[in-house]
């Protein structure tokens, strides 16, 4: 119970890293990119807003001096300021724009408000610039006097080539700084809208897929560490769930392999030790027997021949799988009289059962069967484990049938015992690996594996199930070559 806290502890926290990591790694670049955006979009709206007005001030500031320039100029001084006064009283933009005569000395002759007194120093630098440079200039930037944010145009007046003054726009920015204020927070809010949006989809990204794969990360490797037969809880219904439905199969039949294995080197244990122990027994018998008793010589041999028989079998059982588990399972393929290498397997056999009190019948076709291409050595392997398991398993109704013919363009092969047959529930389990079932016969459960393995190479089916009227039947079918 304490190990399973302390793996769900474990757990819990490589999943609040995985978290924590896949919110830094996926957010942070967003937020950086937001980030960015949001600082271009913002000096992109100020340097509209600021440029649109600079151009606007600048345009109506040169347009007002041309006309000074080249109107009223040349009349004198007096005029000058009778036309710099009424320009500034008739001034129709007064209530957003400051309009200002200011003289080479940069002190205020005229203005269209009384924010400046006349005489009074405005104090920003594109006076000077615009005196001295006798082109337009423009500030923008604190008011020196009332600190407020403003932008000033200011264009030379020209007499006789000499600057005696400028004409200066004045406006205040309070206004294009609150339009640009309020675009930037509504660009925040939907820069935040979309960093929230993205959270979201992070946090439920991370709910529902990256959360699950740690889960199933995490059992993954307890599987890999050998627990084998834990099941993950399916609570998913989309691909994820089919992934998690795949591992829980795959930890259930390793587990069931597994199982399998060892119940598989414990019945080889049992198999090997039980001839052995008859070899040896009836080995030390012989020898030590004072009279050469001819009879108990005779029987001693019969035995120990056949348990090296089995053991034999069994070695080759264990090496035929060794192959089949790394890949080396092969076959020397020749052309084979396939109802010839069967009759030689029957005649083998026949005698062997006639001792154990089996009658082995068999039938054939008239009409031979042409030639096959398959390895015979294998093919004889197969032949004889079927036949020795329908002894084996079947022997007890004295009686096994066999017999070849020709069914389409495949050879059928079919050997049935009369003995109490398979249960139903494990015909389909017989095949498999390991699998011994309800039989009390010896064996080491790998032979119809190995069978199955060399039919299906042969291009063949292998087929067991149970016949009408009892007993078990094999059937295999392998495909014929025509001359």
């Amino acid at each position: 119970m304490a190990e399973e806290e302390r793996g769900a502890r474990g757990r819990a926290l490589r999943i609040r890293g995985l978290r924590q990591r896949w919110i830094v790694n996926s957010i942070m670049p967003i937020l950086i990119l937001l980030g960015l955006l949001v600082a271009l979009f913002s000096a992109g709206i100020s340097s509209y807003y600021y440029g649109t007005m600079q151009d606007g001030l600048e345009k109506q500031a040169r347009a007002e001096a041309g006309a000074f320039n080249d109107y009223f100029m040349d009349n004198g001084y007096t005029e000058y300021l009778q036309r710099a006064t009424q320009a500034t009283t008739n001034f129709t933009d007064k209530d957003r724009i400051e309009l200002q005569f200011i003289n080479s000395a940069g002190r205020v002759q005229v203005s269209s408000t009384s924010s400046l007194k006349t005489g009074a120093k405005p104090g920003t630098d594109e006076i000077s610039r615009a005196i001295s440079q006798k082109e337009s200039a423009v500030f923008q930037g604190r008011d020196p006097e009332t600190g407020e944010s403003i932008m000033a145009v200011s264009a030379p007046l020209v007499y006789s080539g000499k600057v005696v003054g400028v004409l200066r726009l004045v406006t205040s920015l309070r206004a294009v700084n609150r339009q640009i204020l309020i675009a930037v927070a509504a660009i925040f809010l939907v820069a935040g809208i979309c960093m929230t949006m993205v959270v979201i989809a992070n946090l439920l990204f991370i709910n529902n897929v990256v959360e699950p794969v740690a889960v199933v990360t995490d059992a993954a490797k307890r599987i890999s560490a050998g627990s084998y037969g834990i099941q993950i809880e399916n609570k998913y219904t989309d691909e994820l769930g089919e992934l998690v439905d795949n591992i829980n199969d795959m930890s259930l039949k390793i587990g069931q392999n597994e199982k399998m294995k060892s119940e598989f080197i414990s019945s080889v244990s049992h198999e090997l030790r039980t001839p052995l122990t008859a070899i040896n027994g009836w080995g030390e018998t012989i020898l030590e027997d004072p009279i050469g008793d001819p009879e108990q010589l005779r029987r001693g041999i019969r035995i120990i021949l056949n348990e090296s028989r089995r053991l034999s079998t069994m070695v080759e059982e264990l090496l035929e799988f060794s192959k089949m588990e790394d890949g080396r399972f092969t076959l020397r393929v020749e052309q084979v009289d396939l109802q010839a290498e069967f009759e030689d397997a029957i005649f083998t056999y026949r005698e062997l059962f006639r001792q154990e009190g089996i009658e082995l019948e068999y039938s054939a076709e008239d009409q031979m069967l042409p030639p096959i291409s398959g390895d015979p050595e294998r093919l004889k392997q197969v032949f004889c484990n079927v036949l020795d398991n329908a002894a084996k398993h079947g022997g007890a109704g004295k009686r096994i049938s066999a017999a070849v013919s020709r069914e389409g363009d495949m050879a059928a092969i079919r050997v049935r015992d009369y003995g109490p047959g398979i249960p139903e529930a494990e015909l389909p389990y017989v095949k498999q690996k390991f699998y011994k079932g309800s039989s009390k016969a010896r064996g080491s459960g790998i032979g119809l594996a190995v069978c199955d393995e060399i039919v299906n190479l042969h291009g063949g089916t292998f087929d067991i199930g149970n016949a009408e009227g009892g007993g078990a039947v094999v059937t295999i079918k392998l495909p014929l070559k025509e001359n």
